[in-house]
């Protein structure tokens, strides 16, 4: 009966030991997405976000519920790896225990949880040495374990970090063309008054290989997805639904515009909105969430800012409604999953600020508009 259980205990931790491993194999070298071998990762970090947004966004004031959003997801982090430790050091704890006879003394569970976690660290421990044969391997397999888990973390953050700048470039870069929030019309609008016209092409092209670099990092790593711009009135959400908006007007309303790249960037942009919200199983109803009339109030600053547009506002209208409607909804889905800060037709408008109250607003947008005041004055 005791050796019985002294196997099932042993089961049980190479078991647990398993599942970590796994976890950490996809978490951090299955460059794709894998639902099944990442539960772990998983049910530590969305049901945490989902309560951490409930708590913050009952915050009413905008400075300490965007600091309270911003500190989840270094947070998760820091327990998803805890979570990996710990349960190695339990699992191998479990297993050097159902090997306790080779040991000397004999360790208890607690004694051999404390071996497991020595040796995973690589502190060493004289208090239990190991007598027997299989003790002689285990111990060697934990610090190995313990010395290669260590190195893909180390990989694991430098990937994250990386990518996390790599996306928030551009985001801020932003700031100046679409202010903060960004829109799309005022994106237009900035190229038109700097007669920076044939400049836009350019700006799809890079926000399509931007759409692409960042499809492929936050289905990889979905952490990612959590993490917040560290500027006001700023996300990559909003960012993205801007940069899809100047495109979609761009080949619905504007006429002899560079149509090509914009719906180049319209395709890849919608993929990367379907791909992440289905990764989330975000809600969506097809909604293109924009009124025929702010449309119109759209075509109208378009007209004012120097752009030709079309003479059909019915079609251009039927146009513009089609290829939103491809992205808007799930877009929504994800503004409002990741509370991202309301924009121009993206998320939740009802308390939408374009200054900050504290700071003054965007400083790139405003030292652009003091700019083209003067050059106008002059």
């Amino acid at each position: 009966m005791e050796l019985a259980l002294g196997i099932l205990v042993g089961l049980v931790g190479v078991l647990l030991v398993l599942v970590v491993l796994l976890d950490i194999f996809n978490s951090v070298i299955v460059p794709r997405p894998t639902m099944r071998g990442t539960l772990l990762s998983r049910s530590i970090i969305r049901p945490g976000w989902r309560a951490w947004r409930s708590l913050a966004t009952r915050v009413s004031e905008v400075n300490k519920r965007e600091s309270m959003l911003a500190i989840f997801p270094p947070m998760a982090l820091v327990l998803v790896l805890i979570a990996w430790v710990s349960l190695q050091a339990v699992g191998f704890g479990l297993l050097i225990y159902s090997l306790r006879g080779d040991f000397q003394p004999h360790p208890q569970i607690l004694g051999s949880t404390y071996v497991a976690a020595a040796s995973l660290f690589g502190v060493g421990q004289s208090a239990f040495l190991p007598a027997g044969r299989a003790a002689r391997v285990v111990i060697p397999i934990v610090n190995a374990t313990g010395l290669g888990t260590v190195a893909l973390v180390i990989t694991f953050l430098f990937s994250l970090y990386a990518n996390f700048q790599r996306r928030e470039a551009r985001v801020v870069m932003l700031d100046a063309r679409a202010g903060a929030p960004p829109s799309g019309v005022t994106l237009l609008e900035t190229y038109a008054q700097l007669q920076m016209l044939d400049r836009l092409p350019e700006v799809f092209t890079t926000w399509e290989v931007w759409s692409a670099e960042v499809l492929d990092s936050h289905l990889a790593y979905p952490i990612l997805t959590y993490f917040r711009s560290s500027h006001d009135n700023e996300s990559w959400i909003s960012a993205l639904g801007a940069v899809l908006d100047a495109a979609t007007l761009m080949v619905s309303t504007i006429d002899a515009g560079p149509s090509g790249s914009a719906k180049m960037m319209v395709g890849m942009g919608a993929h990367l909105v379907e791909d992440i919200s289905n990764q989330f199983n975000l809600p969506h109803n097809g909604d293109i969430g924009v009124e025929r009339e702010e449309f119109e109030d759209a075509r109208q600053r378009l007209a004012v800012a120097g752009f030709t547009l079309r003479d059909d506002a019915d079609s251009a209208w039927g146009k513009f409604t089609k290829m939103r409607g491809v992205y808007a909804s799930r877009l929504n889905a994800m503004a409002h999953a990741w509370a991202t800060p309301p924009a121009l037709w993206i998320g939740d408008r009802s308390t939408l600020r374009i200054r900050h109250p504290d700071r003054g607003g965007a400083p790139a947008t405003t030292a652009i508009e003091a700019s083209m005041e003067a050059s106008t004055k002059a």
